[in-house]
């Protein structure tokens, strides 16, 4: 396997044990292994199918962020193997961590469609640590690498919350 393969295929490493490894474990720990709600079935039925289009709508998103790191920014979603390229087309036009709210989206599925609390204070902690991780060392590592380029992306485009039009930047920036 090349070395540009084995980076992409180590860096799914991160939202897997995020999303699989840390769930399995938490529901094995607090003996919390049930599926759906222990509510009337008629109510339960519309839940997990919200939940599971949660769940899907935040995998279709990661997916996709995931294929745009590789193909536009010739790179990966790991720190080991960054993208060469600023990506600001696509979602990324209209929020910075499209990719983070994909990983933290599908958590929030996961507490819906195995009623679990724990999974949901998991998604908490997830949502809190990377909103601070973002601050303190992914934007500064950013503005380091791409310099003027992100600064403008940053004053443009927000951090979480969508945009409602997609930013479009000066074509003589350095970006993609």
């Amino acid at each position: 396997m090349c070395a540009n393969r084995r980076q992409h295929v180590s860096a799914l490493g991160l939202p897997i044990g995020v999303l699989i490894v840390i769930p399995s474990l938490i529901m094995l720990l607090t003996n919390d292994v049930t599926i759906g709600w222990d509510i009337d079935p008629l109510l339960n039925i519309p839940i997990m199918i919200i939940g599971l289009a949660v769940i899907l709508s935040g995998l279709t998103l990661l997916v996709a962020t995931i294929r745009m790191f590789s193909k536009i920014g010739k790179g990966t979603l790991a720190p080991w193997a960054p993208p060469q390229t600023l990506v600001v087309k696509g979602i990324y036009q209209r929020t910075r961590s499209p990719m983070i709210s994909g990983v933290l989206i599908v958590l929030l599925g996961e507490a819906i469609v195995l009623s679990s609390t724990w999974i949901f204070l998991w998604f908490l902690l997830a949502t809190i640590t990377n909103h601070f991780y973002f601050i303190r060392f992914e934007e500064p590592g950013l503005l380091d690498r791409f310099g003027d380029a992100y600064q403008s992306y940053k004053d443009n485009v927000p951090r979480w919350i969508p945009r409602r039009k997609p930013w479009q930047p000066d074509h003589d920036s350095e970006v993609a």
